[in-house]
C-alpha cells in the first residue's frame, strides 16, 4: 500500500516564513523605535507640565538609545541623561523623596504607550502567520 502526500502547501508555508522572518525583524525594530520616541515625547510633555518652574531644563535631558541583542531582540533605554542640564534630577522627579511626591512622568508615558506597542507587535505576528 502506498500513500501520496501533496506537499504544495507545506512548500508555500516554507517560502512564506522565509520571507516573513526578516520582515518581522525589520518591523519589530521600527515598532521599538517608534514606541521609544513616543515615550520620550510624552515623558518630556509630562515633565514640562509637572515641574515647569523647578526644573525647566529637565525635559530636554530626556532621550533614548536603541540597542540590538542579536537579530531578534531590540531594547530601548529611555530617560534623562544624567550628564545633561538637570538630568540628574530624574530619580528625584520620577520617584519622589521624603519631601516631594513622585511625578511619574516617565511611568505615565510608558503606561500610555504599552498597549499601542503590544498591539503593533501582535500585528507583526499576525502578518507573519497569515500565509494563505
Amino acid at each position: 500500500m502506498s500513500v501520496r502526500f501533496d506537499m504544495g502547501d507545506v512548500r508555500r508555508l516554507e517560502r512564506h516564513l522565509a520571507r516573513a522572518v526578516p520582515r518581522a525583524r525589520r518591523d519589530a525594530r521600527a515598532v521599538t523605535m517608534r514606541g521609544a520616541l513616543n515615550i520620550k515625547r510624552d515623558w518630556q510633555s509630562n515633565a514640562r507640565s509637572s515641574a515647569p518652574r523647578h526644573a525647566p531644563a529637565y525635559p530636554s535631558s530626556i532621550g533614548f538609545d536603541l540597542a540590538a541583542y542579536g537579530p531578534d531582540i531590540w531594547m530601548a533605554i529611555i530617560g534623562p541623561d544624567k550628564g545633561g542640564p538637570q538630568g540628574a534630577l530624574g530619580n528625584l522627579l520620577e520617584y519622589g523623596s521624603v519631601k516631594n511626591p513622585p511625578h511619574r512622568d516617565g511611568g505615565r508615558a510608558l503606561d500610555v504607550e504599552e498597549p499601542r506597542f503590544e498591539a503593533q507587535l501582535a500585528l507583526i505576528a499576525e502578518r507573519g502567520l497569515a500565509w494563505w
